[in-house]
């Protein structure tokens, strides 16, 4: 296979981080290349400089082997390099072929005007070419994750991509559409277009790449074929040290009986309907099901963001009602929301405020704050969590995922929780860094802490929960104890289909 690109020696420097360390790497024409590496090992930074938009210290790009200087996203453009980011760039309410020629539209006869059905019998050629069926004329609004996915490669093939960087283009997606979107990736492959392919899931890595280069603190540890490793060897490559992908099962003989939370009747229409379930003190109940089966929205009514409708909930015996966050913080309740960056985060303040921000008052006398106290606060979750950052100045986000979701979690330490909803707790965080958060959830809840889990990954679910309910449709369809949870029973009852799995009550 002829070589595409080559990276030779990239260095980059920002102040007291050396990023990148002498970076090579290889990229053959049709070939599916996994980067993969911790949260902060260099992969963003050298996938920056491979797209111009940021300036290498040292080293040389060869395209098709001729030295090139990449200084603009659009020279790669140019070249054929084009990025599809894990937060897509689509214009919501613009239909699929106006947002896979935006910006680029055909002229029309007249001037200022726009060929829209040349542009729309093109965008359709280049949807025939992913053997794809998606409706032109429909807003990208309306679309799955998974096809606003496949209109961002549409729009990188409309503009001659020959090498197309997908930087964890699976995160967001269920089981069934992870497995169509790879299936598109191997049809770019079979038509000679090369890939580089960022993800923390070991199986997708299996199933699709040609290669694999592992980087660790801006050094390339190795490239190699994927069927030369397992996966303990990748993770000993990424981190450095032995990681267990799951926690050890904890004893949950001593889970106590006591009640912390019944909820029974919970609605809010259309998306929950009737929930009934009972939390108890210390216990990991983990939330299976498909994307759009009701998980997230109970998290967030439970949490008083969308007040329920109807229902009850008793908290350690007494009837509470809880219509706003503060309502729900006052009762002792955390939430990590799905989406850190827009929901949990503030990203362009120091580690300090972030961590304490929820509990202020704690910190002021006559309306002046103890910034001493909320420093030394601070450090020790920092400490307590590992979190790896420079110093306490730093700004939330230049940190990592991983390093993101602990301070998210460590804000709602500080309130001494009795119940934490966590949804995807570990969505887009390298194994090193969810390795510890599976740890600290097993931590909280031998502490006493009543932990609601949500996860699209059901290893995970099935690997660190105590007991497993599921939910389609706004409806729990099912729940079961660690013995009867299996991916089949769990999968079987997330999509409706009748099993013969003995269910229990929690």
């Amino acid at each position: 296979m002829k070589s595409l690109l080559r990276m030779e020696q990239i260095d980059k420097r920002f102040p007291g981080v050396h990023a990148l360390k002498a970076v090579s790497l290889e990229i053959l024409a049709g070939e599916i290349h996994a980067l993969i590496g911790e949260n902060g090992a260099g992969k963003s930074t050298l996938i920056k400089i491979l797209c111009g938009a940021l300036a290498k210290d040292g080293g040389t790009i060869f395209w098709e082997d001729e030295a090139v200087q990449i200084n603009s996203p659009s020279r790669a453009a140019e070249l054929g390099i084009a990025v599809i980011y894990q937060e897509l760039t689509l214009v919501p309410h613009l239909d699929v072929g106006q947002n896979i020629y935006l910006g680029r539209e055909p002229a029309g006869k007249l001037p200022g005007t726009v060929a829209w059905t040349q542009l729309y019998r093109e965008a359709g050629e280049l949807l025939q070419r992913l053997q794809l069926d998606l409706p032109l004329r429909t807003p990208v609004e309306q679309l799955t994750v998974a096809q606003q996915q496949m209109v961002e490669v549409s729009r990188a093939l409309s503009m001659d991509a020959r090498l197309i960087v997908m930087d964890e283009p699976t995160s967001a997606l269920t089981g069934r559409e992870t497995e169509l979107l790879l299936a598109r990736m191997r049809v770019l492959r079979e038509q000679g277009v090369s890939i580089i392919f960022i993800s923390h899931r070991m199986e997708e890595l299996f199933a699709i790449a040609n290669r694999v280069t592992v980087l660790r603190d801006g050094v390339v540890i190795g490239t190699e074929l994927p069927e030369a490793l397992d996966e303990d060897q990748i993770v000993q490559m990424m981190v450095g040290r032995d990681v267990k992908l799951l926690p050890e099962v904890r004893d949950i003989s001593s889970i106590s009986d006591e009640v912390l939370l019944q909820v029974q009747g919970l609605s809010r229409q259309p998306h929950l309907h009737s929930v009934d379930l009972t939390l108890r003190r210390g216990e990991i109940v983990g939330f299976a099901g498909l994307v759009g089966a009701g998980r997230s929205n109970l998290a967030e009514t439970l949490f008083g963001i969308t007040p329920a409708e109807a229902g009850t909930l008793t908290l350690a015996g007494e009837r509470v009602t809880i219509n706003s966050p503060q309502e729900a913080i006052a009762l002792g309740w955390g939430f990590v929301p799905e989406d850190r960056k827009r929901q949990g985060l503030f990203l362009q303040m120091a580690i300090t405020p972030n961590i304490v921000i929820s509990e202020l008052p704690r910190y002021s006398r006559a309306s002046i704050l103890n910034f001493r106290q909320m420093q030394e606060v601070a450090q020790d979750f920092v400490e307590r969590l590992r979190i790896r950052t420079p110093n306490l100045q730093q700004t939330v986000a230049n940190l990592s995922g991983g390093n993101q979701q602990k301070v998210v979690i460590a804000r709602w330490l500080t309130l001494e929780p009795r119940l934490l909803i966590l949804d995807e707790p570990t969505r887009g965080i390298d194994v090193g860094a969810k390795a510890e958060i599976h740890e600290l959830i097993q931590q909280l809840a031998n502490q006493g802490v009543t932990i609601l889990m949500i996860s699209s990954e059901l290893p995970e679910v099935l690997g660190i929960s105590d007991r497993i309910v599921v939910m389609r449709e706004g409806r729990i369809t099912g729940k079961l104890s660690r013995e009867e949870a299996t991916e089949d029973a769990v999968m079987r009852l997330a999509a409706g289909v009748r099993t013969a799995t003995k269910e229990t009550t929690i």
